[in-house]
Formats: C-alpha cells, sequence, structure tokens
C-alpha cells in the first residue's frame, strides 16, 4: 500500500509503501514527549522510501548522544520522520503526518526511551 505525507505546510512531502499500518510507536524520551508524536513502528528503507519534495526545507535536530537524526521543517516545524546513525536513510514516519491515518486509534507500544543504556 502506498502512503503519502507532508509537513503541515506541505513544502515537505513523501510518500512510503507498507503493508496497512494498523499499530504505532510511542516514546517517552524528553523530546518525544515534547513534540508528542505518534511514530510507525517500522522503519522504512530506500526502497520503500522517497522523499518527493521539500529536502531545502529540512533542517536536523540533534539531541545528547547525537544518535536520531530528527528532520523539521524550517517553514512549519512539523517533525515528519526521523532515522538514525545507525540506520541511516532507514526512515520511522511521524504517523500524524501520514494522509488517511488516525494515529490515536492505532494500537501504540510504549517504547522507554527516557530510561534507554
Amino acid at each position: 500500500m502506498k502512503y503519502i505525507g507532508s509537513c503541515h505546510c506541505k513544502a515537505v512531502q513523501f510518500e512510503f509503501e507498507s503493508a496497512p499500518i494498523e499499530d504505532a510507536l510511542q516514546c517517552n524520551c524528553s523530546i518525544c514527549i515534547r513534540k508528542n508524536a505518534i511514530m510507525s513502528k517500522q522503519c522504512f528503507d530506500e526502497a520503500h522510501f522517497k522523499l518527493i519534495s521539500g529536502e531545502s526545507f529540512l533542517t536536523t535536530y540533534h539531541w545528547a548522544d547525537h544518535d536520531v537524526n530528527h528532520y523539521f521543517c524550517k517553514q512549519c516545524g512539523i517533525y515528519p520522520f526521523h532515522d538514525t546513525i545507525y540506520q541511516p536513510r532507514s526512515y520511522r514516519i511521524n504517523l500524524g503526518c501520514v494522509e488517511g491515518i488516525e494515529p490515536r486509534e492505532l494500537a501504540i507500544t510504549h517504547f522507554d526511551g527516557r530510561n534507554k543504556l
């Protein structure tokens, strides 16, 4: 199934292919709890993820150990996806940015990023 996503102002647009999304992930680390994102449980590599437009609008935020690349739109501030230094270009998607998905209606797994070692 092909999903279409964007930031709020639509400067950043992307698509990805996945089986129907029925569950999600929510992290409680200090940045994720503040942005309140509900993310895809799976990561999507370049074979399944395509940035359609807006690369020049993306900026990256790093926190603490710098292992996660949190991408944000410079224009509207929305976080559409991230990758890690361990799996570069393998993206976890902010499901609130995806058309046709109601993230709070999905089965959500809670990840304890606050206390990870």
